[in-house]
């Protein structure tokens, strides 16, 4: 089969560092061209990926043209089949699309068009020649591991809406299992203002990576090229895991780690979970990333020293170190022309700080847009409302699958999602009273939402939406 990149379509954005930089929702490549074969075809063929995305060169033959391109193994492609994508090997190209890939459209026949399959007269023969593909994710399944990302059937979430609720992680007290969050050793926020949050529907994101592009442009993130995307230094602030079911049983580690032949996929937005006990926050020597009194951590870029302890300690490995000056560096000039050119500069965002070496940086949930959407409100003198501060991954999403907003604001559009009880019980004189909930323990009231990592207590201010697949029961996915 040749198909079109969902990044740079036929060839016409092959010049485009943003797309070329985007990681494919599927295989999570990028800077790369390829052909996807079947596990059972790379097994008779002798064809290995391994876990930094090491393979070698195959040569497709069809209507008398051959093309040499790496081999990637797909988990669920049907044996007896290939796929190749159009828009690389352009040879009139600018310096970004220059020398990537082969350009596979003289394998097709007068009369076949876009999405054809070459039914006949293919072959595929494997080189000695190896090859390294630039990755963002090589590990293919989450483990079963339900407080990563947490799925169940319509059937069963009708019959007990709260089961993963139930079968939620506990932490010991002194004499009985309680809920991670009832114990803590942090003192707590209080947000007397707004309460900055987010949810992100699981069943609805379909991982077209929309948002990585609109979160890049926003926030003049840099783009860094092949071989830093190898040495896992890629800069997105925020990633899309893609993680795909396996038949293997729970307690089966080394089974868990192969996908299924035939898998079902999940999409997982990962970003920045502004934690209100953030582990960042308190092993920095020098408070560069602190927290703010809406619920953000933030980072004082012109504080910060890159002792990178805060990425060291992040559970969700959501920071970004800059390694390199990739603005003003030629060594980055084909692949971040928007930070290396005089006229590339002018499409940065003025609004938002240009990293230097050296310095950590990560999602924000875009604080520009909330001071510039706090300062519209104050110069007319009323309160924000809801749906004036949009993320920029939010206003990207074609789906809907990410809702941000006002966790203090119960009309707000997260909140009523979230199903948020603002009210809690207090005993004052002898007396309980009902007072509004300004505290970071807000009782959240759709069983769907749940947190990341939960157990370790560091109460994010993102919350996913469980997914839920309409289909029959099948115990053997994990």
């Amino acid at each position: 089969m040749i198909y079109e990149s969902c990044a740079i379509g036929s060839g016409s954005q092959a010049n485009n560092p943003l797309l070329q930089e985007l990681p494919d929702p599927i295989t999570k490549a990028t800077w790369d061209h390829y052909v996807t074969i079947s596990l059972k075809d790379a097994e008779a063929l002798g064809i290995e990926n391994d876990a930094e995305g090491r393979t070698q060169l195959v040569t497709i033959t069809a209507n008398g043209k051959s093309v040499s391109v790496a081999a990637l193994v797909q988990p669920g492609q049907a044996p007896g089949t290939l796929g190749v994508a159009l828009g690389y090997g352009r040879t009139n190209v600018g310096l970004v699309g220059k020398g990537i890939g082969a350009n596979v459209y003289p394998l097709l026949t007068a009369g076949e068009s876009l999405g054809y399959s070459i039914t006949s007269g293919v072959k595929i023969e494997k080189t000695e020649t190896a090859f390294q593909i630039a990755q963002t994710q090589i590990h293919q399944t989450y483990m079963g591991r339900a407080n990563v990302v947490q799925e169940s059937i319509l059937s069963d979430y009708l019959s007990n809406p709260n089961e993963w609720n139930d079968k939620a992680p506990k932490i010991t007290s002194w004499d009985k299992k309680v809920p991670p969050g009832s114990l803590s050793m942090w003192k707590g926020h209080e947000y007397k203002n707004h309460h900055w949050g987010m949810a992100i529907d699981l069943n609805t994101c379909t991982g077209c990576g929309s948002c990585v592009v609109a979160c890049n442009v926003e926030n003049n993130v840099a783009l860094v090229g092949k071989e830093e995307v190898i040495n896992r230094r890629e800069m997105h602030w925020l990633r899309i895991d893609r993680y795909y079911s396996s038949e293997a049983d729970v307690e089966d580690y080394q089974g868990l780690e192969k996908a299924s032949d035939n898998p079902e996929v999940v999409f997982q937005p990962m970003l920045c979970q502004h934690c209100n006990n953030a582990p960042c926050e308190t092993v920095c020597p020098v408070a560069a990333t602190t927290h703010s009194t809406e619920g953000l951590n933030q980072m004082t870029y012109n504080r910060c020293i890159g002792t990178r302890y805060c990425a060291n300690n992040c559970p969700y490995k959501v920071r970004r170190f800059n390694w390199f000056k990739y603005h003003d560096n030629q060594k980055f000039l084909q692949a971040n022309p928007a930070m290396n050119t005089d006229l590339g500069r002018m499409v940065l965002n003025p609004d938002v700080t240009v990293r230097s070496r050296g310095v950590m940086e990560k999602c924000s949930f875009c604080a520009q847009r909330i001071q510039a959407g706090k300062l519209n409100a104050k110069k007319e003198r009323r309160p924000v409302q809801d749906g004036e501060v949009v993320t920029a991954c939010q206003a990207a999403c074609s789906t809907g699958a990410i809702v941000f907003g006002d966790m203090n604001d119960p009309e707000s559009k997260i909140s009523k999602l979230l199903e948020i009880d603002h009210y809690m019980e207090v005993e004052k004189d002898g007396k309980v009273e009902k007072v509004f909930n300004h505290t970071i323990d807000k009782k959240i009231g759709n069983p769907r939402a749940y947190r990341v990592l939960e157990e370790i207590g560091v109460k994010p201010n993102i919350f996913y939406l469980t997914k839920i697949r309409n289909k029959d029961k099948d115990s053997k996915n994990a």
